[in-house]
């Protein structure tokens, strides 16, 4: 286990978990390497990522022009497929975003939006509001919220691995209980997937817990570059492998639940008017007549001091609704807005969620 240490105490270990080089913070730039895994390896086996990797640089990016172009100016003739992920404090529409990462087939760029501010982070609005840019990224509705009040950034084009694990579970035949969504470390540790064990994402966040400002600090220390690596490293093996077992009908239903729950927590008064609309039903998922249900997000009100009423005891309430509803129903907690409810899935099924709710909201005790 690591001690964590201010980037001014930290030393020159070497670090070889997971992949990473022998090179160290001193070493000219780039001065971090790692492995990304190669989507060739072969399927249903468990991921060696040093055997099966190509190891490429990792560039701690203070100023755009440190990007790669086709990232800076996104077109139809050059499709990218990236995997993303965001590091902060709190992260949220009110928290501090301090790192965005950025994983290539051939590089992995940590954007520091602590030394390069606000002009670096929307340098990148281009390319992460692109549909010429799939962005693969586990759970992306705190990050979404974050890029859209902080810095009016509409995330666009996602592919959220949380979403497509579900998809493959329920295609797969399996049931899934309502809040039982996979974790990245979970999702790591399926052979189907990849198969690997990552104990340091714990310590991280215990570190975390420790020290909420971990991610503030400069320089960026190894540890630092090598947590914020890890989050998107292998994002892209991931994605290959999931879409290797979805059906088009559940590709359709990846892509708009990725655009639904990009703009979850995004609340604004226009009804999302101003966001891209919604991926329409391909014809390739219509048989016989049969077009499968659109999906929507609805964000239900909830007065003052309904809130409990909504929960109920131990979260018994929400819980049950949930159990009786074929919909994703999610409240915004600590990190809020405190007086909502999101709830998204097919249309007849959302509007039986929001009966049910505001039926608790009435209830006496």
């Amino acid at each position: 286990m690591y001690i964590y240490k201010k980037p001014n105490e930290i030393d020159n270990r070497r670090i070889d978990l997971l992949g990473w080089s022998d090179q160290m913070a001193s070493s000219p730039s780039p001065s971090h390497q790692t492995q990304i895994p190669l989507p060739s390896d072969p399927g249903g086996e468990i991921l060696d990522s040093k055997a099966n990797g190509s190891l490429v640089p990792i560039h701690i990016v203070t100023h755009a022009h440190q990007l790669p172009k086709e990232f800076l100016e996104p077109s139809a003739e050059n499709h990218l497929v990236i995997g993303f992920d965001c590091e902060g404090v709190d992260l949220c529409r009110n928290g501090t975003l301090c790192i965005m990462q950025l994983a290539f087939s051939d590089a992995i760029y940590l954007v520091d939006a602590i030394e390069g501010g606000e002009m670096l982070v929307k340098a990148c609005k281009p390319a992460l509001e692109s549909s010429n840019i799939t962005k693969v990224i586990h759970d992306c509705k705190r990050d979404s919220e974050a890029l859209y009040f902080q810095f009016g950034i509409k995330l666009d084009n996602v592919v959220d691995t949380q979403i497509a694990y579900s998809l493959i579970e329920k295609q797969e035949g399996r049931t899934r209980v309502p809040d039982d969504y996979i974790s990245f470390v979970g999702l790591l540790a399926d052979p189907r997937y990849c198969g690997i064990s990552y104990l340091e994402k714990e310590e991280v966040c215990v570190l975390l817990r420790q020290d909420p400002n971990f991610w503030t600090y400069r320089p960026l220390s190894e540890l630092m570059v090598r947590a914020a690596a890890d989050d998107v490293r292998f994002l892209l093996y991931i994605y290959r492998k999931m879409v290797e077992k979805l059906n088009q009908q559940s590709l359709w239903y990846l892509a708009v639940r990725g655009a639904l729950y990009s703009r979850c927590f995004c609340v604004n008064d226009n009804d999302f008017a101003d966001w891209p609309p919604l991926p329409p039903v391909p014809d390739s998922v219509v048989v016989e007549d049969n077009i499968p249900e659109e999906e929507e997000l609805s964000i239900l009100d909830v007065p003052p001091g309904k809130m409990g009423r909504v929960i109920g005891r131990r979260g018994a309430s929400i819980l049950a609704i949930k159990e009786s509803c074929n919909a994703e129903i999610f409240i915004g907690g600590s990190k809020g807005p405190p007086d909502k409810v999101f709830i998204i899935g097919p249309v007849k099924q959302v509007r039986k969620a929001e009966a049910m709710l505001r039926g608790r909201m009435l209830e006496m005790y």
